[in-house]
């Protein structure tokens, strides 16, 4: 796959993507169909990456971007009658921006640097087994019930184990800048220890029914 050095990013607060996870997107704010209409035209690649702080809609204020976030490429998409995409955005590699490009465009261009992360176009499956995980998986469980988190555990087991850590990673209820640090971290080996550790600071809710303030 010949990676872009230059995409479109789409600073979306609380939304992260991981490598090999395909998630919804609702398209409806014109600078952003915009973008849509463009990757379309080219390799439906958009960067997906958190911003720093709330961006403001009313005005053309940047907000500081995360330097790490992750390449998507449209698998699906559905042009609606009110003016807004239905796309889907499958999650192909993590990338570390260099710095933002000067364009005319109404949405954000950034150069981009690949090489931390190309070992997430392999298929290579890392020596992890679910038997590895069990403990953790009992505690991600307990958690995503407990917060109203309805999960297909079945569905889960069926996928391969990095597919089934970041699926979790993404759509666990953990805090923006965990789910940040999860997306930072080097492999699949790492994550499962930075997800256990996350879950320990949760080990009061979940066991003791105390609140975290």
């Amino acid at each position: 796959m010949k990676l872009p050095k230059i995409i479109p990013v789409f600073p979306l607060s609380n939304f992260i993507i991981f490598p090999k996870t395909t998630v919804p997107l609702n398209i409806f704010e014109p600078r952003y169909t915009e973008m849509v209409n463009d990757s379309m035209k080219a390799e439906k690649f958009i960067g997906m990456v958190q911003p720093k702080n709330t961006i403001n809609y009313d005005n053309s204020q940047s907000s500081d971007l995360h330097k790490v976030g992750c390449l998507g490429k449209i698998t699906s998409f559905k042009d609606t009658d009110e003016g807004r995409y239905l796309i889907e955005l499958k999650g192909i590699i993590r990338f570390e921006i260099k710095k933002e490009i000067k364009t005319n465009k109404k949405y954000r261009e950034c150069e981009v640097n690949f090489q931390n992360y190309l070992h997430d176009l392999e298929d290579n499956k890392e020596d992890l087994k679910f038997s590895d995980l069990e403990i953790i998986f009992k505690d991600l469980k307990t958690l995503f019930e407990k917060r109203g988190f309805m999960i297909n555990w079945k569905a889960l087991e069926k996928q391969s184990l990095d597919e089934t850590i970041n699926a979790l990673a993404m759509t666990s209820p953990f805090s923006l800048e965990e789910k940040q640090v999860l997306l930072e971290t080097k492999n699949l080996d790492i994550r499962k220890t930075k997800i256990a550790e996350i879950l320990n600071t949760y080990t009061y809710d979940l066991f003791d029914n105390t609140t975290l303030q």
